[in-house]
C-alpha cells in the first residue's frame, strides 16, 4: 500500500493543465497504436460504446454521487 499513497502524494502536486497534457498524452498513444494496427478500427463501434460507459461509471459516481 506504500506504493499507493506514494503515487497519491505525486497526483496531488499535478495542476489541471498537467493533468490535461497527460490525457493528450494517452490520446496520441491510442493514435500510434490505430496507426499500427488498423484492423482495430474495424471492430463494431458498440463495443466502443460498452467499453466508454463502463470506464465511465466510477469517476461519474465519484464526481456525482460520492459524499
Amino acid at each position: 500500500m506504500k506504493i499507493i499513497q506514494n503515487m497519491n502524494e505525486r497526483v496531488r502536486k499535478l495542476n489541471i493543465f498537467d493533468i490535461k497534457l497527460v490525457q493528450g498524452c494517452a490520446m496520441f498513444v491510442v493514435l500510434i497504436i490505430v496507426k499500427l494496427i488498423p484492423q482495430i478500427m474495424t471492430i463494431n463501434i458498440w463495443w466502443f460504446v460498452v467499453l466508454l460507459v463502463l470506464c465511465a461509471i466510477r469517476p461519474l459516481y465519484v464526481f456525482y454521487f460520492k459524499k
